[in-house]
């Protein structure tokens, strides 16, 4: 059975003295759960995060990485350094991809040297609204799977499924479609070779406690990557509680 994730990602978010609160509170709602239970928050806070969390089972992500291990690469962060700290890394997200203008081939290195690292990518893919209104969701999730993916990986990887066209709209994708998705990424898995039915596949989208369940009941879908709901202890802990109660 594939172990639940929910995963935190807190963007550019928190002072110094949110991001401690946040972790502390995290840290007491959460840290016992059967869940594996990741936060992401941004890098100038990871050491401080790792320090709240040390004695628990709470893992740690970076939001991204950069895909050399040293060099003369201004304000980038290798998975080297990454890798001191964090088990896991976002790679290809939708706001990397659109405001960063990361490539297929951007998202591939990074993906390629967070694994040969020992870091684990939480590979993110999903459709735009103009995407899905002309019916190429399909095709948009399998070619950055492809792209990202074009060998079967050497270390474990989770893939999530952000359709862009929901994240921080208030609306989440219709739990159904999500699950069709989902399959369809374990079917791509299958056939690039990966260990698909041992991949954790997240949703992310506008998640909420009132919207989760029906997300996480859905067979290929094993828990949320989460944008806002993670800058709240309680809501996120109430996340974490749902995946626990509905997979297990």
């Amino acid at each position: 059975m594939r172990r639940p994730l929910v995963a935190g990602n807190w963007k550019m978010n928190t002072s110094y003295a949110e991001a401690q609160a946040l972790a502390q509170g995290i840290r007491e709602r959460a840290s016992a759960s059967p869940v594996e239970v990741v936060l992401c928050p941004p890098f100038v806070w990871l050491d401080l995060v790792r320090r709240i969390l040390a004695d628990t089972d709470i893992a740690l992500g970076a939001q991204d990485v950069f895909w050399e291990d040293h060099g003369p690469y201004t304000g980038e962060v290798s998975p080297a350094q990454v890798r001191e700290l964090c088990k896991y890394v976002i790679v290809g997200h939708s706001e990397r991809r659109t405001l960063f203008n990361d490539t297929y081939e951007a998202v591939r290195k990074k993906c390629s040297a967070a694994i040969a690292a020992g870091l684990v990518p939480i590979l993110a893919v999903g459709e735009d609204a103009a995407e899905r209104e002309s019916g190429r969701t399909e095709e948009v999730v399998c070619a950055e799977l492809a792209a990202a993916l074009p060998e079967p990986p050497s270390g474990p990887i989770v893939v999530a499924y952000e359709p862009i066209w929901a994240i921080g709209r208030g609306y989440p994708a219709d739990p159904e479609e999500a699950q069709r998705i989902a399959r369809l990424i374990r079917s791509q898995l299958a056939q690039l070779g990966c260990d698909d039915e041992n991949t954790p596949i997240l949703y992310g989208g506008s998640v909420s406690a009132a919207t989760f369940e029906g997300f996480v009941s859905q067979p290929d879908i094993d828990g949320a990557l989460v944008g806002s709901a993670s800058l709240d202890a309680e809501q996120f802990a109430l996340l974490v509680e749902i995946a626990s109660r509905t997979q297990f």
